[in-house]
């Protein structure tokens, strides 16, 4: 995957958590993302199509996901209700909105984000896309972007965008 692909995930993810949530964010190294498990156990998952087609996945830990609600909602949820899944899709579409601007020369189209929960959750991106895992560190919690694009000869439709994706709860 090109690395100029990562950097407008990197600039959006610090953006959104400054504006939507005043939470700075400090990044860890980047992880290449060999099985298709996300980091923590709540994911939201948003497809890419046009010059390039994959997916994003912001994935945060449980704390993370009712803090960031609270802090958008101005009340603490009681627990992972709609509200969280709502506020997390919310932030995955604003992650992968700022990046698509980033990256007009794709031609990108946006997906409806879709969140997933649970301890043993598994992602499959589309053929050829492998993931970069962008872990971060913040005051409410860590946060880990995955990205995995790639470019193709013929722009897919927009449904085609969307990978697959499976959850278990344990």
């Amino acid at each position: 995957m090109k690395v100029e692909f990562i950097n407008p995930f990197v600039s959006a993810t610090l953006d959104v958590f400054r504006v939507m949530l005043s939470c700075e964010l400090s990044r860890e190294p980047l992880i290449v993302k060999r099985e298709h498990t996300p980091m923590h156990e709540v994911s939201g998952l948003i497809g890419l199509s046009g010059t390039c087609r994959g997916m994003v996945v912001v994935s945060v830990g449980r704390e993370t996901a009712i803090r960031a609600a609270e802090i958008m909602l101005s009340s603490r949820p009681d627990g992972l209700n709609a509200d969280v899944m709502d506020a997390i899709g919310e932030i995955t579409n604003m992650i992968a909105g700022a990046a698509k601007a980033q990256l007009e020369q794709y031609s990108l189209s946006v997906g409806l984000p879709t969140v997933i929960t649970g301890k043993c959750q598994t992602i499959t991106f589309p053929s050829g896309a492998y993931p970069i895992g962008i872990p971060f560190e913040s005051e409410i919690g860590p946060v880990c972007v995955q990205v995995g694009l790639v470019e193709v000869s013929e722009p897919a439709a927009p449904s085609a965008a969307n990978g697959s994706t499976s959850a278990e709860s344990n």
